[in-house]
């Protein structure tokens, strides 16, 4: 699969939305991936899951960590591929965690899967609960890299770093976006705005 082949899933479901936006990030932006879009469908799911499998095998890793909500789906069909178990970490009073049971083994080799990275915060929050674990994360990987272009690099944090697809998509700060300064009202799509707002 190449990355015209995932921007077309992203095409044909409609998940690639333009507006203004409050990423996960707390960056605001002028386009958003809607993944569930494209993962309610299992068939999508399987062949980016197989297809971002592919890039990580030779890391071997022996499991799959992702962050609820948008990596479980997509970590799922990753562990698939490589045939290995496929867990996720929930955030328990703001922090992730592992919970229902989930555990790793010292020194287990991980790697650690989401839908979509901009800043990488919510894959260095899996890495350090990973390593608390005393599991050693041995590549990260998502559907999608959008992060800044000054920021891209095939790593994060010195971890091997894969995606199906980079995309150039801007994200400002709250007090640089130009959306907000023009008052278009703002849609904060992302599980962890929708958490906090119960």
């Amino acid at each position: 699969m190449n990355a015209a082949d995932v921007r077309r899933h992203f095409e044909e479901t409609g998940a690639l939305l333009t507006g203004h936006f409050k990423l996960s990030s707390g960056l605001h932006s002028n386009r958003y991936l809607q993944c569930a879009k494209v993962l309610m469908w299992p068939d999508r799911a399987e062949a980016l899951g197989t297809a971002l499998a592919g890039l990580l095998r030779p890391f071997g890793a022996a499991a799959v960590v992702s962050p609820a909500l948008g990596g479980v789906v997509i970590g799922h069909e990753v562990g698939r591929g490589l045939r290995v178990r496929a867990i996720f970490t929930e955030r328990v009073e703001g922090a992730f965690a592992l919970r229902r049971g989930f555990s790793l083994d010292p020194g287990e080799k991980v790697a650690v899967v989401e839908d979509v990275v901009t800043t990488g915060k919510s894959t260095r929050e899996v890495i350090a609960v990973v390593k608390a674990a005393g599991a050693a994360v041995v590549a990260c990987g998502s559907i999608v890299d959008r992060r800044l272009a000054s920021e891209k690099s095939d790593a994060v944090d010195g971890i091997p770093y894969r995606a199906l697809l980079s995309l150039d998509v801007p994200a400002w700060d709250v007090a640089a976006c130009p959306l907000c300064a023009k008052g278009e009202p703002l849609t904060a799509p992302g599980s962890r705005h929708l958490a906090a707002s119960r």
